[in-house]
Order: C-alpha cells, then structure tokens, then sequence
C-alpha cells in the first residue's frame, strides 16, 4: 500500500492558505469600517450633544439678566468652550421667548427656546418657563 500525502508537490497547499488569508483579510476589512462607522456616530452625537449645552449656557446666561434686569431683552453673544452661542429675546412683559442658538467648535448647531413669564415682584424676578424646546 502506497500512502501518498493528502496536499501533493502541485501547490494546493499554497493555494488554499492563500485563500484563508484572502478570506480572513476581507472579514476583517469588513469589520473594521462597520467599527469606523460606529466611532464616527458617536463623535456626531457627541459633538451635537456638546452643542446643545452650549446652546442650554446661552439660554441660562440670558435668565440670569432676566432676573437681575427684566427689561434686559437685547440679547448676547458670547464664546463658551470653544463654540459660541448666540441669544434673542422677543415678546415684552410679563410674555418672553428667549433662544439660544449654540455653535460647538466642530461646527454642529443647536437652538433651544423657551417661552417665559416674567413676575412683577422685585429683585430677584420670578421666571417660570411655560415651554422649553430643543431645534
């Protein structure tokens, strides 16, 4: 009885582990962009979420003139942690809708409003926001 080895001098050994690694490199490949995709979500909420209390900063700079000054209604812009925000105040008193639009340094926007009742007792103002939106 002649045993022969399974894989020959004809190179399918050479053939199949270069098959394996063809197939493993793809899987791989593959992996690693739905890996890429994934981080890139989480650095867009991320950014976006930074936004948003940029936004929320502008919208609490502006109650804190409100209380002080209730007939402060011009409105800022200032920078904060590398974005800005930017804050307009509309409506006269005792009705006012503030918001702020806040810019996150990577460029993502956010914009919350709120709409305020201002009370007519004295220094602090009493604010009670009737609606607060986001975007």
């Amino acid at each position: 009885m002649n045993m022969r080895p399974v894989f020959g001098k004809n190179g399918s050994a050479l053939l199949l582990v270069v098959f394996v690694v063809a197939l493993l490199s793809a899987v791989v490949m593959g992996m690693l962009q739905v890996i890429t995709g994934d981080v890139q979500v989480m650095r867009n909420q991320v950014f976006a979420a930074e936004a948003q209390e940029i936004a929320e900063a502008g919208l609490h700079d502006e109650l804190y003139r409100i209380r002080k000054n209730w007939q402060w209604v011009s409105g800022v812009t200032e920078n904060f942690n590398g974005g800005s925000y930017t804050v307009t105040v509309a409506g006269s008193k005792p009705n006012l809708t503030v918001e702020s639009t806040g810019t996150s340094a990577q460029g993502f926007v956010c914009r919350v409003q709120a709409d305020l009742v201002v009370g007519d007792s004295t220094y602090p103002y009493p604010i009670k926001v009737d609606k607060f939106r986001v975007n």
